[in-house]
Parts: C-alpha cells; structure tokens; sequence
C-alpha cells in the first residue's frame, strides 16, 4: 500500500476531499455523479473526488475509470479484493488531500445537499460535522429498530460519547484527519474513532432517503460484525460484565447450596428432578461460551494487529 504523498502529481492542494466507497453500484454512479458534481461546484472551492472501488464485480471498475478520463476532478482507487466499507473509508482518507474530507456513500440515501450544511458549520470553527438522522426511509421496522437499539446500548457501554443515529457520512478537519490516519488499528469502527479523537464537533439533523438503485451493502451478518467492532473497539464492558455474571453465578451457587444445606439437616430434602438440574447445567455452560466468547473476541483482534498486515491493497489507481 503506498503511501498518499507517493500517489499524488497534483501540488495544488484543494479544499474538499469527498471520499466515497464503491462496491457493485453500477446502477448508481452516473446518477451519483449527476448530482454531486452541482453541489460542489455551487461550493466555489476546489474540490477533489475520491471513489474508493472496494473490489466490485459488475462494471463498477470501468464506469469510475472512464469518469476520471473526463473529469481530472474525480481519482479512483481499485482494492486487489473486497476488504470491507471501513476499509474502503480509510482509504480515502489516506489519498485525500483536501483541507477538509466528506465521507459519503454512494447510493444517495444520503442527500449531497446536506454537504452544503456541514461546510458552513466547519467554517464556524467545528472540526468534525457529523449527519445525525431523523428519519430512515425505506427501511423495515427490524433494521430500525436493531439500529435504534445498538446506537444507545453502545453509548451506555463505552466511556466516550459517541452521537446516536449517525453513521459515516461527515466532514473532517484536516487535522483530524492526520490523527485518524496514525491510527494503526485494523478494525475499524471510523464513528467511534471519529468521536474518540476528541475536538470540537457539531450535528446537521436530516431525514435519510431510499437507496436510489441496487440492494444494500449492510445485510445482517454485516451490520453483526460492525456492531461488533463497534463494542469491542471501545469498551471493555464484555469483560467486565462476564466477571459481574460470575460473581453473580458464584454468589447464586452459594446461597442454594446453603438453602439444600439447611433442608438436609432439617429433613425437609427432596430429591431433585434430573429436569432441574439438566436445565441448570447448560444455561452455566452456557454462560460460560459466551464469556469465553467475548474474550476471544478481544484475543482475535489482538491476532489481527499483531500480524501488521495492511488494511487494504491498492491493486491500481486512475487519475492519481
């Protein structure tokens, strides 16, 4: 992977660096492009457009290559293989060179006309502008109502405040950026990172559209694995709770054993049913590979970063 300063000819530096990952929006781009490229120009700042390709398999690859033939304001970068949307961000991040970065998605669920909003506020002097959600359009009641809970049970367990309902769509001070990209971390949570790193940040409320085309790239094993990433990125609360739920098991053993104690030498003991004491065996054992399971957890993202394999390789670039 090299380095940003390597792949960039261009000394002028411009204001706006928009990241955005792609990954199969082939039904998107041109609509995208459409109607990003008016919202920046509007902006009367120099701009520049970095379009992450997170190893797509339609033509996602060729349409972003041809547009940086047109247009030396878009730069394209194309991973070996798919390495994720975190990845992907982190990749643009790295490249861009603007006083200023915008994350944004390509479907459109997130309205480019909000950029205007964001810009006014960092020009107030707020480091980091993040979209806060109002409304989610288009989505069904269980993925609203598993983000509305993950958002506030992640507040209660880390010790940093992260704003509920945002996502990654944002502005970015340059020197926040700088921060963000020492981060040598391999799973990346870029919200919560974004909040941790501090500074002085602002919300712009917004309602939240339909994708424009195409399918989500979030199904529910990777929204789990974010949310995941998200935890145990931030919080040591898994930990934690697996040793209050030991105690709290010890402490409950310790009383029933008191209680049979005192049945037996009274004569009032009962013989068990093998159903009790079935049912109690595995909700233990259960208990058991769910702490197990959160220190592994903690122990496989060790692996990852004791490895120092990169985040993401860059396989080719178009206009950088």
């Amino acid at each position: 992977m090299a380095p940003a300063q390597t792949l960039m000819a261009d000394p002028v530096q411009p204001v706006i660096s928009l990241v955005v990952p792609f990954y199969n929006e082939e039904l998107v781009i041109d609509e995208f492009r459409s109607c990003i490229v008016p919202v920046l120009e509007a902006t009367n700042e120099l701009f520049e457009v970095i379009c992450v390709n997170d190893g797509s398999h339609d033509r996602t690859a060729e349409m972003l290559d041809a547009i940086c033939a047109e247009d030396p304001r878009f730069k394209a970068a194309h991973f070996s293989r798919n390495f994720g949307h975190q990845a992907a961000v982190t990749a643009g991040l790295h490249i861009a060179r603007g006083r200023c970065a915008i994350v944004l998605d390509a479907d459109l669920q997130d309205p480019p006309e909000l950029i205007r909003s964001l810009l006014a506020k960092w020009r107030e002097g707020f480091d980091i502008v993040y979209a806060q959600r109002r409304a989610r359009a288009g989505e069904g009641r269980m993925k609203r109502g598993t983000a509305f809970l993950f958002y506030r049970t992640l507040a209660k367990l880390t010790e940093i405040e992260i704003p509920v309902d945002t996502g990654d769509f944002c502005l970015i001070d340059r020197r926040v950026i700088d921060i963000l990209n020492a981060m040598p971390e391999h799973n990346r949570y870029i919200r919560g990172l974004r909040a941790w790193v501090g500074f002085r940040q602002a919300a712009v409320e917004f309602d939240r559209r339909e994708r424009y085309a195409g399918e989500s790239k979030y199904p529910l094993r990777r929204m789990v694995r974010l949310a995941l990433d998200g935890v145990f990125s931030l919080s040591w609360a898994p930990l934690r709770m697996a040793i209050w739920l030991g105690l709290l098991l010890a402490a409950t053993s310790l009383i029933v054993a008191i209680v049979l104690l005192v049945r037996k030498m009274t004569g009032t003991y009962e013989t068990a049913g093998w159903a009790s004491m079935i049912a109690i065996v595995l909700f233990l054992g259960g208990v058991q590979l769910v702490c197990i399971g959160a220190v592994g957890e903690y122990i496989g993202r060790i692996y990852d970063e004791v490895k120092q394999r990169p985040l993401y390789i860059i396989a080719r670039t178009s206009g950088l």
